[in-house]
């Protein structure tokens, strides 16, 4: 195939009026490489990397915890319809039976072209700190522990990219020294201090879950893990973008900040995603959802119902400049995966997943 005449985001962020060439679902670098010579007239419209989402527990009714491997293709569906062609379904703080059960699926899951790809698990929980348990079940905490990742890990194939882990509760430093080759270790749910959270990333945990929310606050006084990953250059931080989780002056100055390689755009999505405002769950924990926000009984924050490709458009409308809110939902979330190789731009010998959209960003068809 060959899509004529689009506006294509460059892998420095611009745009350029050029012609993309795809042989056997990657791309490729010259028309002569094509078998097929189908071409799709994308005159007037925006040609996209496909989006990279790596922290979603679930949508359209359906969450990865329920274990089910026909709600995880469903999810997986309703993912590549709203421009979500990379996904790592996420885990919620449950007993290890469940968990084993639950990473079980996302090897299982039948993934065919209707389906965003799974690249793999972000296991959020159960090693968190229970003083900044956010919507997780504080029962189901436990301490960092590296043979309980372990076992989850070998029955999800090896699929676990991403973990969260409070650096502050006992046994943390063991489990970055020993897992940071190994898997993405992301600092999160947490009461750390602003030294505690430098040691953890000096040890290899370069990666922060949602920040802002479910940690402390950054103070002049006390910067905690907020100032810790701004100081150092190799840690990349996730932010959900949906506009109900964090003030748009806070988004903004969170990209002055950390620029436009650090920030990751998360959805953070819970399966009212794509729904009417009711009753749902997320974690074994009913959760209500209204225009969006969706809450557990305490008024606590659950998740969001928000996709991720809505997430980029609503930084933007908070003043986020178009370039590094693609950036972030893109090569950024590819990189901190390292996966970039694979996915995240559209450059020859990487896959070819293209969103095709028009001048205001809406999804008119997705590759």
């Amino acid at each position: 195939m060959i899509i004529k005449n689009g506006n294509v985001f460059q892998e420095d962020g611009s745009y350029k009026v050029t012609d993309l060439y795809i042989e056997n679902g990657r791309l490729v670098a010259s028309e002569e490489e094509v078998t097929d010579k189908t071409e799709l007239d994308a005159s007037g419209l925006k040609v996209l990397p496909g989006l990279v989402d790596i922290h979603s527990h679930g949508a359209v009714r359906h969450d990865f915890s329920d274990a089910d491997v026909d709600g995880l293709k469903v999810i997986l569906q309703y993912e590549r319809s709203q421009g979500v062609t990379s996904y790592c379904p996420t885990s919620m703080t449950l007993p290890k039976e469940e968990l084993l059960k639950i990473f079980q699926t996302a090897k299982d899951v039948d993934q065919d072209e209707t389906c965003a790809r799974i690249v793999g698990i972000n296991m959020e929980g159960p090693f968190l700190d229970p003083a900044k348990k956010g919507a997780h079940v504080e029962g189901y905490i436990r301490k960092p522990d590296i043979e309980f990742f372990r076992e989850c890990n070998e029955a999800a194939g090896g699929l676990i990219k991403l973990v969260t882990l409070a650096p502050n509760m006992e046994g943390a430093e063991e489990f970055i020294r020993e897992l940071h080759n190994e898997t993405v270790i992301s600092i999160g749910h947490t009461a750390a201090d602003y030294d505690c959270a430098a040691q953890a990333m000096k040890q290899g945990a370069v990666h922060v879950t949602h920040l802002y929310n479910a940690m402390n606050p950054m103070g002049h006084r006390e910067p905690g893990v907020i100032g810790a990953a701004a100081d150092n250059e190799d840690c990349m931080v996730e932010l959900i973008g949906d506009g109900i989780h964090i003030h748009p002056a806070t988004v903004r100055n969170t990209f002055r900040l950390f620029g436009d390689s650090r920030v990751i755009l998360i959805s953070d999505s819970m399966m009212a995603t794509g729904m009417e405002n009711g009753k749902y769950e997320l974690g074994g924990q009913e959760v209500t959802m209204k225009d969006r926000k969706a809450t557990l009984a305490d008024g606590t924050i659950a998740g969001s119902a928000t996709c991720l490709f809505d997430c980029m458009k609503s930084v933007i409308s908070m003043g986020v400049s178009e370039r590094e809110a693609i950036l972030a939902a893109t090569a950024n979330p590819a990189r901190s995966i390292g996966i970039f190789d694979e996915v995240g731009s559209l450059t020859p010998g990487k896959r070819a997943d293209i969103v095709l959209a028009d001048e205001e960003l809406n999804i008119v068809k997705v590759l």
